[in-house]
């Protein structure tokens, strides 16, 4: 009885030493994860990519000297998001799956949410908006069980908005706006006021879309506001105001994005194209052709590019953080003059095709009218195949791109008939991009019966004669719309 009564003391004893020789999850959190995240964030907000993973591979050997593991998952993940920013998407995976394999070993939950918040924000930009919302959740999941910071409240905010932004692609409007109100009301920022009023536009709510776009201007003034966040705002008033026909104004606030993209050298954001496009459109309104041409070459050019020029210096420095990574594995240094030897090589060749490019670029003003019709066929091929894709997929979004494509083929059914519901519109949508019956029903899970019903009852609501082809019909309404247009 004496042995085991000295037993349990024992275990006991080396039961609470191991407990106080345990470091907490969280140990490092003020002295290695605030000013890593705060940097980062700043570096990010610049455009100043090459700087970013310079900054994150110091932190690398930082945390490799501390031992901490946590540490080296979040270097992974800052560059993993920066790559999938610039839409760098397979090395982006790539660098998620190692922040993954070091982030998960710790008890850090906001480790955790930040990683899964990385892979919802990497598969947004695919387009794969459930497992953009499977990770948003498991995002929420991990904050929810970590330890009240600062870091924990500013990244609550964000992750709210970008489920409203994965939600409202979905076609999930009311879930949507219940996230970017909620995400709203934690951070209340220019940034947050921004992407309510971006909802509403996508909405076509341009009242409400005005308020929230006004609001985000008055406080874009705040120390905290990133220029890249202002980017955002200044994109999303000039917007507005080109909904709303107010023309002077939308150029004014979308050349301000121009601006302020070329000081942050992010001139190859992911949304910049948007920008062009926009200013293409409002100059086409201001009936300015020659200004329309060029933004509407500019949106092609960078929804086309390579790039190689784009991915050339932070695929360098990228390679650069890889290699210190694998130093801590005890890998030999030569690897390092190959990858530079072959970073030159593709700087050099990305230069003498940018030079080429130019030349080519300086030869074709010669036939810029010409072009121009050429671009805006390409422009509404491109666009077509988009929302012809949708109607295959049954896209909840797709009667919204099509009305932005055949912006007065709508209201002109709608004059014809103003009780036409929704779906009906839909289904003459359908028609007027030559889907047959057979294809109709195949996509939207109904029999070949229920088609050739929903004919007949449109037919008596166009008040078409008996002998009159709807097809022809529904063409002939769509040239008369794209005519005036």
């Amino acid at each position: 009885m004496k042995k085991l009564i000295i037993r349990t003391i024992r275990v006991i004893i080396l039961f609470i030493v191991i407990s106080c020789n345990r470091t907490s999850p969280y140990e490092h959190t003020e002295d290695f994860d605030v000013p890593l995240l705060k940097k980062n964030h700043l570096m990010n907000s610049s455009g100043d990519f090459e700087a970013l993973v310079k900054l994150n591979g110091e932190y690398f050997k930082k945390a490799g000297k501390l031992g901490y593991e946590g540490g080296k998952g979040l270097c992974f993940l800052n560059v993993a998001n920066a790559n999938s920013t610039e839409g760098n998407y397979k090395r982006a995976q790539s660098l998620l799956n190692k922040a993954g394999e070091h982030l998960k070993k710790g008890g850090n939950n906001f480790h955790r949410a930040k990683f899964y918040d990385g892979y919802a924000d990497y598969y947004s930009h695919l387009k794969q908006y459930d497992k953009a919302i499977a990770y948003s959740d498991s995002t929420l999941s991990s904050l929810k069980k970590t330890p009240e910071s600062n870091l924990k409240k500013e990244l609550l905010p964000r992750v709210y908005i970008n489920r409203g932004t994965y939600f409202a692609w979905k076609g999930w409007f009311g879930t949507s706006l219940k996230c970017f109100r909620k995400g709203n009301n934690l951070e209340n920022s220019a940034y947050s006021n921004c992407m309510v009023a971006q909802y509403y536009l996508y909405t076509q709510k341009l009242d409400s879309a005005g308020v929230y776009a006004l609001r985000a201007g008055e406080m874009m003034n705040n120390p905290s506001t990133t220029d890249i966040e202002k980017q955002w705002v200044y994109y999303t008033i000039g917007y507005y105001y080109n909904q709303i026909n107010q023309y002077d104004k939308a150029e004014k606030m979308l050349n301000k994005v121009l601006e302020m993209s070329a000081k942050t050298r992010s001139v190859y954001s992911f949304h910049i194209k948007e920008v062009y496009n926009a200013l293409a459109d409002v100059y086409k309104k201001k009936n300015d052709k020659e200004k329309a041409y060029f933004y509407l070459k500019k949106y092609l050019e960078e929804d086309s590019r390579l790039n190689e020029a784009r991915f050339s210096a932070i695929n360098k420095t990228t390679d650069d953080f890889i290699l210190e990574s694998k130093k801590e594995h005890g890998k030999r240094e030569n690897e390092l003059w190959t990858i530079v030897i072959l970073s030159i090589i593709i700087l050099a060749v990305s230069g003498v095709l940018i030079w080429k490019n130019i030349k080519h670029l300086q030869r074709k003003k010669i036939s810029l009218k010409t072009e121009t019709e050429t671009l805006k066929s390409q422009v509404h091929e491109k666009k077509l195949q988009e929302v012809i894709e949708l109607a295959r997929n049954n896209d909840s979004s797709f009667l919204m791109k099509f009305k932005e494509l055949y912006p007065g083929f709508i209201s002109r059914l709608l004059a014809i008939n103003p009780d036409f519901e929704n779906s009906e519109l839909a289904f003459c949508a359908l028609l007027k991009l030559h889907f047959t019956s057979k294809e109709i029903a195949d996509y939207t899970f109904v029999q070949h019966k229920s088609i050739q019903q929903k004919k007949y009852r449109l037919r008596k609501k166009l008040q078409l004669e008996g002998d009159q082809d709807i097809y022809e019909f529904l063409d002939k309404l769509g040239k008369l719309t794209d005519e005036q247009n």
